[in-house]
Formats: C-alpha cells, sequence, structure tokens
C-alpha cells in the first residue's frame, strides 16, 4: 500500500445518486455508511460530506453542486483525501477523472473507494481507474441509447412523453381542467389581433402582480408539481409503514417569462407528438428547437399523439409565427399591438420573372407601410386609405349583408370553422416548414394554392349558413359601411378577410404617388 495513502489525513466524502426515484435518501444513506466505516478504518478526520442526489454524472453540461463546491474546498486546501462508494459515482467523465488523476500525481491525493482502493498514485491504479472509467462511460452510452430508443418509439406510437408533466395535462397525458383553461387563455392572449399581451404581462398576470381578464392567478407551476411529488411519496412511505421525513419543496414564486415561452412552444398543446434528439439539445437551448421536437410521418405531416389536444392546430401555428417575428416588440412596456391594417392579410403579388410563379405570401407590416423580404417595400396609408374606401364602397351597397347572414352559429358553422381553422393551420406549418429548408419553394407554393382553394370553398359553404355573430356589428346594422369606418382595427381585419383577398403588386420603377392598380381586390362573394 502506498504510504501517502495510509498516513493520516483530512478527507471529504463525496455521495452521489443519478436518479432517487423514491427521494428518501436510503441509497444515499447506504453509500455514506459504507464511506464513513472506510474513514474510521484509516483514521482519517472527515472534515466535510458532499452530496449529490438525483444529480448525473454522464453528461458533463449538467450542473452538480457538491461536486463543484468539492473541486473548490480541495484547490482550497480544505482536504487532501477523497472517499467515495465507487468511483463512477465521483465521476463518468474520463476528462474529469484525468484532473483527480493530475492531483494525485502532483499533489499527493489520496482517493479510495468503499468496494476496493483506486490508487491513483501508482501506474497501475491509473490503469485500472482508467479503464473503469472507459467502461463505465460505455456503459453510460449504451443505456442511453436504450433509453432514447424506447423515448422515440413512445412518442412514434403518440403516447404521452414521461419526464416532468406540463401545465394541463397529468403524468399520463389526461387533461386537468383548471389549468387547460389557463393554457388556452395564455394562447389567446398572445395571439389576438387587437392588443396581444407579451410574455412579461402575461407572467405577472398568472403572479397575481398585473391582473388581466380571462387569466386567473396560479401557484407557481414548479411548486404544484413539487408539492404533488411530496404527497404522493409521503402516502407511498406510509403505505409501505416507513418513517416519512420531509423534504425541501420547490417554493412558490412569480412566474417568468420564459415559463410563459415554453409553454407557447410546446407542440405537444396542439396534440403533436414531439421528440427531441440530443443533437437538437447540444447547446442546451429545447426551446430554440421546437421544429425539431415534432415527429412527422412519410408524408412529413405531424404524428398525433393519444392525448386530447388543449389548443387547435391555427392558434398554435400563430403563436409560433408572431414568436419567430424578427419585428415583434419585446420592451418591457409589453407593448406588442398590431399598428397595420393589413399586416398579416394583404398578400404579396410579386412574380418570379424566371418562373412565372407569384408569391402570395402574406405581407408583415413595415415603419412606413408593408414589405415581403425580396419582393416588395410599400408605403401604407395610401393603400389602407384606398382598401378602406373600396370596402366602404362595397358595404354601402347593401347587397353584403343580405348575402352574408349574420346568424347561425350551430353545429354545421362549428365544424365548417374548424376545417378552415385546420386548412390555415396547413399553410402556416408549410410557411415554417419553408423558412427552415424542410421545403422548398415549389412544396410550399402546392401546399399555400391547395389550402387557399379549400378555404375558398369553405368560406362560401360558411356564408350560406351564417358568419355566426363575430360581423354583426357591422352587417348587421342599416349603414354598414359606416359602421366599417367607425369600428376597431380588429374588427375592420376580420370584414376584410370576410369579403375580399387584398394583394399588394410592386410599385412601378419611375412612378411617383399612389397608383390604386397597384392593390389587387378580389371578392369572395
Amino acid at each position: 500500500m502506498n504510504e501517502r495513502t495510509t498516513a493520516h489525513r483530512t478527507a471529504a466524502i463525496y455521495l452521489r445518486i443519478s436518479q432517487d426515484r423514491e427521494m428518501d435518501g436510503l441509497a444515499i444513506d447506504r453509500q455514506r455508511e459504507r464511506c464513513e466505516e472506510l474513514a474510521k478504518y484509516r483514521h482519517w478526520d472527515v472534515v466535510e460530506t458532499y452530496v449529490d442526489q438525483s444529480k448525473s454524472a454522464t453528461d458533463r453540461t449538467k450542473n452538480r453542486p457538491d461536486y463543484d463546491r468539492m473541486v473548490a474546498d480541495y484547490r482550497a486546501g480544505m482536504f487532501t483525501a477523497i472517499i467515495c462508494y465507487d468511483l463512477d459515482r465521483l465521476t463518468r467523465q474520463p476528462r474529469q477523472l484525468e484532473d483527480w488523476i493530475d492531483a494525485a500525481e502532483l499533489r499527493g491525493l489520496a482517493l479510495v473507494t468503499a468496494n476496493g482502493d483506486a490508487d491513483l498514485s501508482t501506474d497501475g491504479g491509473r490503469m485500472y481507474a482508467r479503464i473503469k472509467a472507459a467502461v463505465a462511460r460505455a456503459e453510460m452510452e449504451r443505456k442511453s441509447a436504450r433509453q432514447s430508443a424506447a423515448q422515440k418509439q413512445r412518442a412514434v406510437m403518440g403516447r404521452a412523453p414521461k419526464g416532468m408533466r406540463p401545465l394541463g395535462y397529468t403524468v399520463n397525458g389526461d387533461v386537468i381542467p383548471g389549468e387547460a383553461e389557463a393554457v388556452r387563455a395564455i394562447y389567446s392572449s398572445f395571439t389576438r389581433t387587437e392588443h396581444p399581451e407579451s410574455l412579461r404581462s402575461l407572467a405577472r398576470a398568472l403572479s397575481g402582480t398585473a391582473p388581466m381578464d380571462g387569466i386567473a392567478p396560479r401557484p407557481k407551476h414548479t411548486h404544484v408539481v413539487s408539492v404533488e411529488r411530496e404527497t404522493a411519496r409521503k402516502a407511498r412511505l406510509e403505505a409501505e409503514h416507513k418513517n416519512y421525513e420531509p423534504r425541501d419543496i420547490t417554493p412558490d414564486g412569480p412566474w417568468s417569462p420564459s415559463t410563459i415561452l415554453g409553454i407557447l412552444r410546446n407542440p405537444r398543446y396542439a396534440g403533436m407528438s414531439t421528440y427531441t434528439p440530443k443533437e437538437a439539445q447540444a447547446d442546451g437551448a429545447r426551446r430554440r428547437t421546437w421544429k425539431a421536437q415534432i415527429l412527422r410521418d412519410d408524408a412529413g405531416e405531424p404524428i398525433r399523439g393519444q392525448w386530447e389536444p388543449i389548443v387547435d392546430d391555427e392558434t398554435w401555428w400563430k403563436a409560433q409565427q408572431v414568436l419567430d417575428d424578427s419585428e415583434r416588440v419585446t420592451n418591457t412596456s409589453g407593448s406588442t399591438k398590431r399598428k397595420h391594417l393589413g399586416s398579416g392579410l394583404y398578400r404579396c403579388g410579386y412574380t418570379d420573372p424566371d418562373t412565372g410563379e407569384s408569391c402570395g405570401n402574406k405581407v408583415t407590416g413595415a415603419p412606413r407601410g408593408y414589405k415581403c423580404a425580396g419582393h416588395i417595400v410599400r408605403s401604407g396609408a395610401a393603400i389602407d386609405d384606398y382598401v378602406m374606401r373600396v370596402l366602404s364602397k362595397r358595404l354601402a351597397r347593401g347587397d353584403v349583408n343580405k348575402a352574408v347572414p349574420t346568424s347561425g352559429t350551430g353545429p354545421e358553422v362549428k365544424g365548417i370553422e374548424a376545417a378552415i381553422s385546420e386548412q390555415r393551420a396547413r399553410v402556416l406549418r408549410a410557411q415554417s416548414d419553408y423558412d427552415a429548408e424542410i421545403i422548398e419553394g415549389r412544396d410550399l407554393k402546392r401546399i399555400r394554392d391547395a389550402a387557399e382553394a379549400r378555404i375558398q370553398e369553405l368560406e362560401g359553404q360558411k356564408l350560406l349558413h351564417g358568419r355566426g355573430g363575430a360581423l354583426a356589428p357591422i352587417l348587421g346594422i342599416s349603414d354598414p359601411a359606416k359602421a366599417f369606418e367607425d369600428a376597431s382595427l380588429d374588427l375592420r381585419r376580420q370584414v376584410i378577410d370576410a369579403l375580399a383577398t387584398v394583394t399588394l403588386l410592386p410599385q412601378p420603377r419611375g412612378r411617383k404617388g399612389f397608383n390604386p392598380e397597384s392593390v389587387g381586390i378580389e371578392w369572395h362573394l
């Protein structure tokens, strides 16, 4: 036995378990008992015990607080020996092992394990440690591969993934009504056309610091889950007639905007099955990889989960469109109010001179008007004024309110609306896939043309059954033109969307002033 490992020393004990499902500490206590017996046998003084419970050592990106604290204390000279139950409890990373080997060679560190010495001061001991670390690493990689395959298989089958339950669902995927209402309110408030709420304002409303209609204050979700787990643990131990000692519960507190972002980014809320490959998590930013989470079938369509969606496809994809908008306001005031009549409503009429294909994408708001990247940039005031005048004249004719009944909200209308929503979600999904270079431009055009043709057909059916009460404040009165001019921005947009498709053509070169021929209006009636 090397002299440095038998001399009197100050020692640290390091205890770790990767996943303590019971959270009763019994596994840690067994390690502690063996390590303390070894310290007593060697007559070493234990100056500190470091415990990382439910902390994995296989992923170098994972934080192990007590391990990091132990490294800092060793560098500060607090102890000269380390005792652990097994070498793989200390580390499963060959790089970390080399650091401890350097410490043994250069500073005389003694490292022993309860199931046999790991004498890092000899070449044979170092070889044994390296081999053991390599074997442990290989076992970890095989286990990780099996777990990943099992998780992907669950996702392909549409089964709810394991892990911490999201707000609104139980662990097995059942809907929790009260929480589901909160989720729907978050999506509704964030995606509405007029006065949408910001991530920050939604977090404040859920925290109870800034009341908001439709959003009731709730305890922080991590706190709720922590209480649920501790309650289940207590019941299990009492049923097994074991001693129950309370564990720390994640404290309640204010909601954070990042939590709201995670809810809005989660495809599970729209009933899409998800699986995140490890390579998509390489930078630790899972929320930026939401597109990679969605599992797709051979036709490229999302695989549906075996759970009830909380929001529909269109609402979820609208949320992604808002979040992906580089011009979205994210300031501290939380103001995301839409300022343009035609933003996300008017369409780009640019035609490629080489292929003859027209763009057809919805334009976005620009500082002074509208744009479609690489195609058109148009001043907005004159266009909006022209569209308002044309729509007002059409409404003044009196034939629109006769052709569009403002009653009828039966199951037929709801079914048509659901079908329209599904087609619009299909277009939004295709646009996102095109932006992510998953599909090509011709695929986007094919999908969009087919979806919009179907939407036009469904809108015609909807007109026959009545548009419900949404347009009643304008179409249901004697002077719809005046009501349209006085209406809110959101209601005016709904009327335009219901009655016509507005297309913006590129402004002719060298021509100043507004040209009405550069704005196409195609009536749906």
